[in-house]
């Protein structure tokens, strides 16, 4: 079983539609929180469907369950959607089955704005938990090319740095000259990984614009005293030197 993912960005309808039709794509899963677009109209909801409808591409709405914005309060922290709340949530797990019962029947891309899908919330959110269904992922590119989500996560791995701890990129001369601080920085796969994925989320999540001066405001008195005692500390220090 598998499912594609795409982004729409800024192709034209008969582009979008040609990826799909390229892939054998027969519905789309729209996972964008908000299903509209304020400078390309051609992928609001309305006239997506319609044009889907016309294609024979079925079309589903699953932004309320897997979309990255929820309305839910207890998914953020500090204003900040987090990802591992979010999965954790009932919507969530309910988007995740009626994903895996729609495979079974309908060969699905999931849709979302983002042209890169390791920008986007579908790949750093969604796709690790079909792929822990057993579930294999293909992103489709803008060309058209294919990216298997295995690939990407490499991908992940290597623009967060984290490439470089796999034992595999160890030399055996490192190996040999610095055994125990070496085998102290390797790490398994999965962990370096994990960490990959919390930190492309922390960077790409939803930050509430509503909450976010909140969040300002509660840290200026945090920074104020920090200042203060600093101040404090130097003139301490100078007052030592001239007495």
């Amino acid at each position: 079983m598998q499912v594609f993912t795409i982004g729409h960005s800024n192709l034209t309808l008969e582009d979008f539609l040609e990826r799909l039709k390229q892939h054998h794509i027969t519905a789309l899963a729209d996972v964008r929180s908000h299903p509209y677009s304020r400078y390309l109209p051609h992928f609001n909801q309305k006239e997506l469907k319609t044009a889907l409808k016309k294609a024979n591409i079925a079309y589903v709405f699953l932004g309320q369950e897997l979309g990255a914005r929820p309305n839910n309060l207890e998914c953020y922290v500090r204003g900040q959607a987090r990802y591992d709340k979010i999965a954790a949530t009932p919507e969530f797990k309910t988007g995740l089955e009626r994903l895996q019962k729609g495979a079974e029947q309908y060969n699905i891309a999931l849709m979302c704005a983002e042209q890169d899908p390791m920008t986007c919330h579908r790949a750093i959110l969604v796709c690790p938990h079909l792929q822990q269904q057993g579930i294999q992922v293909q992103h489709i590119t803008k060309t058209g090319a294919l990216e298997a989500h295995t690939d990407l996560e490499k991908r992940l791995l290597k623009q967060h740095k984290l490439d470089q701890y796999l034992p595999e990129n160890q030399t055996q001369i490192q190996l040999a000259l610095f055994t125990d601080a070496m085998a102290s920085k390797t790490r398994s796969y999965e962990d370096l990984l994990q960490e990959a994925y919390q930190l492309q989320a922390n960077k790409i999540a939803y930050v509430d614009p509503k909450t976010e001066d909140d969040v300002l405001q509660e840290s200026k008195p945090m920074v104020q005293d920090g200042l203060d005692r600093f101040l404090m500390t130097q003139l301490e220090h100078f007052m030592k030197t001239i007495i």
